[in-house]
């Protein structure tokens, strides 16, 4: 039986405003029955602290729920932000859906 994914694609400047949309999209995914969560950032040009916190949280609840959460298409500012505060070791990160799919989906 092939896992549940949904994909949720952010967009624009992932702020205070944005994260609570993010987290409660996270919590409607998880309602739905998700086994993978991925973040595709690929439209997100920005990230501040909230948006980061956002992520973090996301990531908490997943894995509460038993679930996988995955992120791909990150541009170079989100890159170095992450690479800063060291959540490139936190989220395994993709560098688009398609190496997502063969890497993760293919496995199972």
């Amino acid at each position: 039986m092939s896992p549940v994914v949904k994909v949720l694609q952010p967009s624009g400047l992932l702020d205070g405003t944005k994260a609570t949309q993010v987290r409660e999209e996270i919590n409607g995914i998880l309602k739905q029955g998700a086994d993978i969560v991925l973040i595709d950032l690929k439209d997100v040009t920005f990230i501040d602290s909230s948006g980061l916190g956002a992520l973090v949280s996301a990531l908490k609840a997943v894995r509460s729920a038993g679930s996988k959460l995955f992120i791909c298409s990150i541009n170079a500012q989100v890159k170095m932000l992450f690479e800063l505060t060291s959540m490139d070791r936190v989220f395994q990160i993709f560098s688009n859906q398609d190496e997502f799919k063969k890497n993760v989906l293919s496995a199972n």
